[in-house]
């Protein structure tokens, strides 16, 4: 199984047809069969399922198309976007611009704004909303932070877009989020004394409490003295916390799960920074067979390069391990220009060990991919890359061309599946290691997934050596999603070996 984050980081660079740099699917699947870009799809399905407006927002966004094919003058784009009030009782002051409304109130601002309550007052010409008492707020606005939100002593300008809310409980984004106040502003919205979590139970089975949450839409979610909670109880804390969007928060949740070269094992990663674009990690790893397999590291990372050093166990997805005794690491991936074209470089030199042979280890790359391309719901991904191995323990040296063509079909979106083939100079048939190397100088990897409903996919994937004309692999995977938790249970027919893996939702 893939254990640490910076695992496999050459083989990412050389061998995927994958920008350098590019993270794990959020909810993956630890494969030797390529089966990893079926979870690609999956993702991007998930992610359109989230964004899917609910009946209440696009009432608001129909609400506020009217209201612009209503207006008697043209818009003035300088100025405050118009508001529509509704009300059972609605008075008015034309002198110095007060209102009040009272009954079902409803207010729509053309931006996509609308405040709902019992009783509203406010001023026409200061642009002040106030919903004294319950008010029910929703955000759809273009550009920030989508909001959906019940609270009390609501207030709002709609001038500067900008406004507060007390003991809020909804959504932001497509995170379930409550808070003793929250704050609007037009590029962020800031929760105070706030909870945050994918998962929508009464009773969540993980969030984050924070003493501040500042999000950002389309950014990154900062939080200041954080909490890590399950079922209410913390695990641990820290003063800072950043997460990118799109990137998943549940890194810092334990994994749990079976297989049968290790046994039962956790895993549980940990991340605190040191300096300015400093982290130092620990990435925990214990099974019943084998004892800790842990990894740590100090890692720099900024602007598309990273470096640092590790020290510690490593296993990949076809139970091939390595310790580190230590190793450091570089590497560099960037986009060429305004071309569909992205390369990487890396560089790694340690000291290796496995099952008594130590060496020390050098592996360095270079690699060229192409962003995908599509048609017809087909995808097309392309890479090419060259390394160059080199091993004190028998003073070898392996130079090696890769490159590989991965097409994808996604279907529907219960329906999808991939194909690819891959070339790889330097395989385990002429490497001392066996980890994170090609199996095979020429194979093809090909699979499908069915998703039965909205909790349960099915997965097969496979291998075939190209060279010995057989099937190395054909995997069989059930995803299943709890509330807030995903368990993979894992097949290997040709080895007759069990996976099993539960962790929970990721972001």
């Amino acid at each position: 199984m893939n254990r640490h984050k910076l695992a496999g980081l050459l083989a990412v660079a050389v061998m995927l047809p994958l920008p350098s740099g590019v993270a794990l699917a959020a909810y993956h699947s630890n494969s030797g069969t390529g089966v990893s870009a079926l979870d690609y799809i999956e993702d991007r399905h998930r992610a359109e399922r989230e964004n899917r407006l609910s009946d209440e927002q696009k009432k608001l966004l129909e609400d506020a198309k009217a209201l612009e094919k209503n207006l008697r003058y043209p818009l003035d784009k300088t100025k405050a976007m118009p508001v529509a009030f509704e009300g059972d009782d609605l008075t008015y002051d034309e002198r110095d611009g007060s209102f009040v409304a009272k009954g079902h109130v409803d207010i729509v601002q053309m931006d996509a704004h609308r405040f709902q309550g019992a009783e509203v007052n406010g001023n026409t010409k200061t642009q002040d909303v106030f919903v004294p008492d319950k008010a029910h707020v929703l955000q759809m606005t273009p550009g920030q932070v989508r909001v959906t939100l019940d609270g009390y002593k609501a207030h709002y300008n709609y001038g500067k877009s900008t406004g507060a809310m007390d003991n809020i409980k909804g959504k932001a984004g497509n995170q379930y989020i409550t808070g003793k106040r929250v704050e609007f502003y037009p590029d962020r919205i800031v929760i105070f004394e706030g909870t945050q979590t994918k998962c929508g139970a009464k009773n969540p089975d993980y969030q984050l409490k924070a003493k501040k949450i500042t999000i950002y839409p389309n950014d990154k979610t900062v939080m200041e003295n954080v909490k890590f909670c399950i079922r209410g109880k913390t695990i641990y804390s820290r003063k800072h916390y950043e997460v990118k969007a799109g990137e998943s928060g549940t890194e810092n949740f334990p994994k749990i799960g079976y297989d049968n070269d290790d046994g039962v094992w956790l895993q549980w990663d940990f991340s605190q920074p040191v300096a300015k674009h400093v982290a130092a990690n620990a990435n925990l790893h214990v099974t019943t067979k084998d004892g800790w397999r842990s990894n740590y590291n100090v890692t720099w990372n900024n602007a598309g390069m990273r470096a640092g050093v590790t020290y510690g166990h490593f296993e990949d997805s076809d139970n091939n391990w390595i310790k580190k005794q230590p190793s450091v690491f570089w590497s560099y991936g960037h986009k060429i220009g305004d071309t569909h074209l992205n390369y990487g470089l890396s560089a790694e030199y340690g000291r290796w060990y496995n099952k008594g042979i130590h060496s020390n280890h050098g592996q360095y790359g270079i690699s060229l991919s192409r962003d995908a391309i599509r048609f017809h719901r087909f995808a097309l991904h392309l890479s090419t890359g060259y390394s160059i191995t080199t091993e004190s323990y028998n003073k070898s040296r392996v130079n090696g061309w890769s490159w590989s063509a991965l097409l994808t079909k996604d279907f529907d979106e219960r329906w999808a599946a991939y194909a690819g083939y891959y070339y790889s100079q330097s395989n385990q048939r002429n490497s001392l290691f066996k980890y994170d190397t090609a199996s095979t100088a020429r194979r093809i990897d090909c699979g499908l997934s069915y998703r039965l409903d909205s909790k349960n996919r099915f997965v097969v994937g496979s291998r075939y050596d190209m060279e010995a004309r057989k099937w190395l692999k054909v995997d069989y995977y059930w995803y299943h999603d709890f509330h807030c938790t995903q368990m993979i249970v894992r097949y290997r027919s040709k080895e007759n070996s069990w996976n099993i893996r539960w962790q929970f939702t990721p972001w």
